[in-house]
């Protein structure tokens, strides 16, 4: 995972498990079932009670922003059939967790 440090001050507490990421041992978000077929941002803000809550919209302070990159597939070998309109769907490839940014903003 890329880490990004927006701004100076103390950043929310946060752990990865496996393609899940867990902030403040509060809210979990499983970044492989969010990631689809163009890049996802997602913004996770404290809202005016300083509860964690995922979009801006009803966030007050940024607590972290995530970029989880498009769906990436293996195409599939061209087959005898294919010019019959035959041919077998690509496979999605696992979400990679190196190339997911998480960006940090002081939580102070």
């Amino acid at each position: 995972m890329i880490i990004i440090e927006k701004n100076e001050g103390e950043k929310i507490d946060y752990e990865v498990h496996g393609k899940k990421i867990t902030f403040d041992d509060d809210l979990t978000i499983n970044l492989a079932k969010r990631q689809e077929d163009w890049p996802v941002h997602i913004d996770v803000c404290f809202d005016t009670d300083r509860e964690l809550v995922i979009g801006a919209a009803a966030g007050r302070l940024y607590v972290a922003e995530i970029d989880i990159p498009k769906r990436e597939y293996i195409l599939p070998e061209p087959s005898e059939n294919e010019g019959m309109g035959e041919s077998d769907p690509p496979t999605p490839v696992p979400l990679d967790m190196d190339k997911v940014t998480l960006s940090l903003w002081s939580i102070e």
